[in-house]
């Protein structure tokens, strides 16, 4: 009788651990990562090197929630810089400076009119890039900004899984957007500083 009640209790042992391990398993939260665009061929540019750096500060208060995003803006600029950046002039005296001016993101609650319609949260992500080329003496020869932004609206009670999921695919499409302006703003205003592109941009007065 007495095995009988052990074997009882070594079941009961193991089916508590197989729901807990499921749980736990169900509790784990999805985890993004940065996007990476080493898939598109680098931009070479007839440069000493690439000075990448940030000018933003977040504010760690509401509006602003850049800070509660699972895949940081500040860092996936930073990281575009250094994917598709490459300096490729050794023997130039010019230095191509890439300045991150705003990576931020707002919420603002958008109550409904409507008595059947739920309040809605309302995002505004801001991206603010300026890449200049200057010489040793810190005089600018030229330089290109982009200014990009994407905003999203989602249901006020959305759960934070769900929120993330959101947050995950607007900072995604905002640099989709980035990476194709931001190329083509290099070859257009800086031109003459990118290798074996030898246009010529005219200017109308």
């Amino acid at each position: 009788m007495q095995k009988f009640k052990n074997i009882i209790t070594v079941c009961a042992s193991l089916v508590l651990w197989a729901c807990s391990s499921t749980t736990d398993i169900d509790a784990v939260p999805l985890r993004y990562s940065e996007p990476r665009f080493q898939t598109k061929a680098p931009i070479e540019l007839n440069v000493e090197k690439v000075d990448i750096k940030s000018e933003f500060v977040p504010s760690f208060t509401r509006p602003n929630v850049e800070h509660l995003f699972p895949v940081s803006i500040e860092k996936t600029a930073k990281i575009w810089a250094e994917d598709r950046l490459k300096a490729d002039g050794f023997g130039s005296n010019k230095i191509a400076e890439y300045i991150i001016k705003d990576a931020s993101v707002t919420e603002e609650i958008e109550t409904s009119e409507e008595l059947l319609q739920k309040d809605r949260l309302k995002y505004r992500a801001n991206l603010s890039v300026v890449l200049k080329i200057t010489d040793k003496s810190n005089l600018s020869a030229a330089q290109t900004t982009i200014d990009a932004w994407r905003e999203l609206r989602i249901p006020a009670d959305t759960n934070i899984a769900e929120k993330e999921r959101y947050w995950n695919d607007m900072v995604k499409k905002l640099f989709d957007e980035f990476n194709v302006r931001m190329e083509q703003n290099i070859n257009e205003y800086l031109n003459m500083y990118v290798k074996n592109n030898y246009s010529i941009k005219e200017y109308n007065n």
